[in-house]
């Protein structure tokens, strides 16, 4: 199934990314650009064909009206195993999300997660393709370069948790200390579910230490997925750092 990719961004991404193929990219014939210097650079290296083609049809493939002239027909992502997940260098630093499908969420906590060093993210397992443009843009590109593994349920997970002595540390105020009293130069799995639903049943068993966010003064509301996932991947960025 081929998958459009609109505007520079999601195009660059898209050539730099390890877990896509891309068979063809449009190019606005009268434009010129870096980026677009740099997607035909990338193009040549890959042997990916590039059409220089009239913006009117470019117009009539894309979505919307923000592609900037460039576009990819893109083939399916890959994502990658438990094994290829655990292989990374230790500490280990992955993040759960579970119940956020908001495509924009989960493209917003992509984009913190990359950039703050996290080495994996694992999703529920379901059919991501119709989300990936809006997923992609949101993130700045994070999709294409964050391992990725989708689940079904968690027992493959918590084995190699287990195997590999990582700790899942679940984001729940039941049970919990504040999420800066924890050590996370060791490794982990933050878990993260969605304001309404939390976090399943099946993972509050097996966290080894629920945490909380604290708050400066009396608010009764839980953040929003992406600022919770900003606040504590940088923490564990910030104590990894130091």
């Amino acid at each position: 199934m081929s998958i459009v990719f609109e505007g520079a961004i999601s195009v660059k991404a898209a050539l730099q990314s390890p877990y896509r193929t891309i068979s063809e990219i449009w190019m606005d014939e009268k434009k010129k650009s870096k980026d677009f210097g740099y997607i035909l650079k990338m193009s040549e290296v890959h042997n990916i064909v590039v059409k220089r083609v009239s913006r009117d049809e470019i117009d009539r493939v894309a979505s919307g009206s923000t592609h900037g002239g460039v576009i990819a027909f893109v083939n399916e992502r890959r994502f990658v195993t438990i094994d290829e997940l655990f292989a990374c260098d230790k500490p280990h630093f992955f993040v759960l999300l579970e119940g956020i499908e908001d495509p924009y969420n989960v493209g917003y906590s992509l984009r913190t997660l990359y950039a703050s060093g996290c080495q994996g993210v694992i999703m529920p397992k379901r059919d991501w393709s119709k989300d990936e443009g809006a997923i992609l843009k949101s993130s700045a590109g994070a999709w294409e370069k964050m391992p990725i593994y989708l689940c079904d349920d968690y027992t493959e997970l918590l084995q190699a948790c287990s195997e590999y002595d990582v700790k899942l540390v679940c984001a729940m105020r039941e049970d919990a200390i504040d999420m800066f009293d924890y050590d996370y130069t060791q490794s982990v799995v933050l878990a993260l579910g969605g304001p309404l639903r939390g976090l399943s049943s099946e993972l509050l068993q097996h966290s080894s230490q629920n945490i909380y966010i604290p708050y400066a003064i009396d608010f009764r509301n839980a953040l929003n997925a992406s600022s919770a996932v900003s606040i504590l991947a940088y923490e564990v960025f910030r104590q990894r750092r130091g």
